[in-house]
This record gives C-alpha cells, structure tokens and sequence, in this order.
C-alpha cells in the first residue's frame, strides 16, 4: 500500500516516483502481452526514431526533451538490441544520425495495435478523472524550468530565517566583529590593503565621525554581518564593508544587511548609493543588480582589487 499521500507536501518527489514506477511496471507487462522486445525507457527514442528516418542525436534529445547524454546511452542501448542503426551525417561529419534496423522497422509495424490499445486505455482512464492532467504535468514543468524546487525551498528557507534577524546601529562593544568579520572576508578572496587597515580598526574616525553609519546584523541576538555606509557628500552615500559570518550564509543576511543600508541611507537624504567590487564575487554583484544596482564609471578607487563600480538612485 502506497502510504505516501499521508505525508503530504513533503512526499511529492516520492508520490510521483511511485506513480511512475507503478506505470514502468505496468508497461512491462504491456509489452510482454504484446511480444513487443522494448523496454519503456527506450520508448521515447524509439518512437521518434520511427517517425524520423535519419535523424540526430540532438534533434531526438530536442524533442523528447531529455539531455543528449541520456539519449546516448538509450542508442547504444537500443543498438546492442539491433533495433537502431548510426551513421555519419552526409553534410555534416561532426553529426550522426540514427535511423531503424530492418529488425526495428518490424517492431514499428508490429507496435500498431500497442498504440491503438494504448491510446484507447488512457483515453478511458482520463475521462474518469475531474482534472486534466495533461495540462497540469505541462504547467509543473513549466513552473519548475522557471525556477526549480531546490530554488524554491531555498527562498522559502531565507524568507522563514529573516524574521530571525535584527538589524542594529554600531555601538563600541562591535568594534573587534566589525574588524574581524572583515578581514576574514577580505583574506578568503583577496590581500588587505592599507584602506582596509583603516577604516577596520579605527571605524569612529574613518567613517562614523565624517557622518557616515554602521549596522549590525545579529542572528538570534548573535553578530552575525556588519555593514558601514561612508558618507561620500550630503547626496550620495558609499555602501561598503558587508560582511557576513561564514557561520550565518545562506540566510538571506546579505540582502538584508544592503537592504537595510539602503533604507537608512534614504532616511539620511541621499540621493544615491554608491559601491565598489569585484566581478569574481559573482553572488555578490546578482544581489547588488536585485537591489537595482547599475553599473557606472566612479572615481578612482583606493584598492587594487576594484574593478567594477555601483550605483542606484534612491
């Protein structure tokens, strides 16, 4: 008995693993009734195959929608039971096109009344349901080409761990987390530099006394991320020195952190945010063009590692 369908939501892998392997297991017994010598794997190919003289792996992965790896090894399958034959493409030598054996063109006649059957069986069996599933299992796909369902577990996880986060102004006692967290940061990609020296072990003078700010990000109540913005003039603030406890990824930090910058940074009557990076940090610049970030050609920078400049409009 398939107990799956109590679990719930969390059981929809294995609820549809077990449909298909319910329908696997049935579709032997098909063939067999019909003394047809296919496997239900190499149906896909086969058929297409059938409807298609001469035709490429790549066309036949385009259009049964499976990887050209897959398809591969289906062929030499398929071959190894002389069902299929290869052959160079007269054009094109780079491309191999497969085509039926005189043994698979059999099986192409012999497979008729399969398909008639088939089609009649799945016919009756969807005129029972309330729902079209053709349309349903087009739309699952579709959703999960848009953005899988590991993505969306993972969004779903930042989303819950964010209300665990409280974005606070610097007080002294964060002064080593803001040096540390930094640093650490700054060694895993790239060589400290005299600006970083600083900024990080002397943050009052450097940036909360010529009017810019810092926030820290706690987890739970513990440090987890900091963040300064460094006034640049009365219109335009620099967002830099984020920075988040390798303990803490994945919980959405970043964003939160620059988020928030951003939303203080308003508060403060600037026009725009400025920021410097590096194009190696590739996570970092997608959040920064989600936030609305743009590319822009700044000033010159203080550290060697900056080759790429921010700005949005705020």
């Amino acid at each position: 008995m398939n107990n799956s369908k109590h679990i719930g939501k969390m059981a929809l892998a294995t609820r549809l693993k077990f449909l298909s392997e319910t329908l696997m297991e049935n579709a032997h017994n098909i063939y067999a009734a019909y003394e047809v010598p296919l496997k239900p794997k190499w149906f896909p190919v086969f058929y297409v195959v059938s409807n298609n003289a001469n035709i490429s792996i790549g066309n036949i992965a385009q259009a049964i929608g499976q990887s050209h790896p897959a398809v591969i090894k289906t062929v030499k399958e398929l071959k190894e039971a002389s069902i299929v034959k290869a052959a160079p493409d007269r054009t094109d030598a780079r491309k191999t096109n497969i085509s039926l054996t005189d043994h698979g063109k059999n099986l192409a006649e012999k497979i008729q009344d399969q398909y008639t059957d088939i089609t009649a069986a799945v016919d009756e069996l969807l005129s029972k349901q309330t729902y079209d599933i053709w349309k349903s299992l087009d739309e699952l796909e579709y959703l999960l080409t848009q953005r899988s369902m590991f993505k969306r577990v993972m969004d779903q996880r930042k989303e819950r761990e964010e209300q665990f986060i409280e974005i606070i102004p610097y007080e002294e006692k964060y002064k080593a987390v803001f040096r540390d967290l930094n640093m650490a940061w700054i060694k895993e990609h790239f060589v400290v530099e005299e600006a970083d020296l600083s900024a990080l072990n002397h943050p009052e003078e450097y940036i909360l006394e010529k009017g810019g700010q810092i926030l820290i990000a706690l987890y739970k109540g513990q440090a987890a991320g900091v963040c300064a913005l460094i006034k640049m003039n009365d219109q335009k603030y620099e967002l830099a020195k984020m920075a988040v406890s390798p303990t803490f990824k994945g919980k959405g930090m970043g964003y939160v952190l620059a988020k928030a910058s951003l939303e203080l940074a308003k508060s403060l009557g600037a026009q725009s945010v400025y920021l410097e990076s590096n194009t190696r940090l590739v996570p970092a610049i997608s959040l920064y063009r989600k936030l609305g970030f743009e590319k822009v050609q700044g000033e010159v920078s203080p550290y060697e590692r900056c080759n790429i400049q921010m700005e949005i409009k705020i």
